[in-house]
């Protein structure tokens, strides 16, 4: 049961849970054995692109495997947000072990980020959503893996952070996501003496729920793009939960302080 339960005992936070990639990764890890807290600014957003559910929300889903879940819902590119947060985590689950920082995206009023562009009001919010929230959770979670001697934190980045768009859209987006990468080398070198792994995943484009919604008015998940990718296919949200799956369990236990493309080859260049 063990072998096939590797993450049982573990808890876990997948940040941005509620819908998309941190769904499969809130429910890969539940699979795997472990108790999960969703923090999301909206724990229905599943519903806002018609994901299919197999419970009534992700907390149920994950209740399903036999799991522990909490559902925290807020900004947390708010410090007090985040201190409430692994307050609610200590008091209902009693420990951390995993920490999974999917909150963020390209989000913005702008409708190109070109980067002579980009209007400060869209620069301040793809800070606060895709950088300052990672650092703020990893800060936090910080203190009760070093308490335990243990942890592991996988933070996530994007195909836009190592090779620009030949446009030069979502500028802003790519570089903050560029941040979170070279941060968590950074807390790689720093957390390792403490027996805790930190490292990235960097999807491509991955066809979620959203990506197929807003694919025609984006211009993204293109049959032409599709194409141009050494594997022929666009990633979906198994894809990156398998991925993972490899950074949390033992399988990575000498993997620290890297940052892992699933893109399909889209990027064949070192991160």
């Amino acid at each position: 049961m063990a072998e096939q339960k590797p993450l049982s005992g573990k808890v876990a936070l997948v940040t941005g849970g509620a819908r998309g990639l941190g769904r499969a990764y809130a429910l890969r890890l539940a699979n795997l054995g472990a108790d999960v807290a969703i923090a999301d600014i909206k724990l229905d957003g599943a519903r806002d692109y018609g994901e299919e559910l197999t419970a009534p929300g992700i907390v149920e889903e994950i209740e399903s495997f036999g799991c522990r879940a909490i559902g925290i819902e807020g900004d947390l590119g708010s410090p007090e947000t985040v201190e409430q947060a692994f307050r609610s985590i200590d008091a209902h689950l009693g420990r951390l072990d995993i920490l999974v920082t999917n909150a963020g995206g390209a989000i913005g009023q702008a409708e190109f980020g070109l980067p002579s562009q980009t209007p400060l009001v869209d620069t301040e919010l793809l800070f606060r959503a895709n950088y300052l929230s990672m650092m703020l959770c990893c800060q936090a979670a910080t203190k009760p893996m070093r308490k335990q001697g243990s942890g592991i934190i996988v933070n996530v980045s994007s195909q836009s952070a190592i090779a620009p768009l030949p446009s030069g859209n979502l500028a802003v987006y790519g570089a903050m996501k560029a941040a979170v990468a070279q941060y968590t080398r950074a807390l790689a070198a720093e957390l390792g003496p403490d027996g805790i792994r930190a490292n990235c995943i960097s999807p491509g484009i991955i066809m979620t729920a959203r990506v197929a919604a807003q694919a025609k008015a984006r211009n993204i998940g293109t049959d032409q793009q599709s194409a141009a990718i050494p594997l022929r296919r666009l990633g979906n949200v198994e894809d990156c939960a398998g991925v993972l799956e490899f950074l949390v369990t033992d399988q990575s236990r000498y993997v620290t302080g890297q940052c892992i493309s699933v893109c399909g080859g889209a990027v064949l260049t070192a991160n």
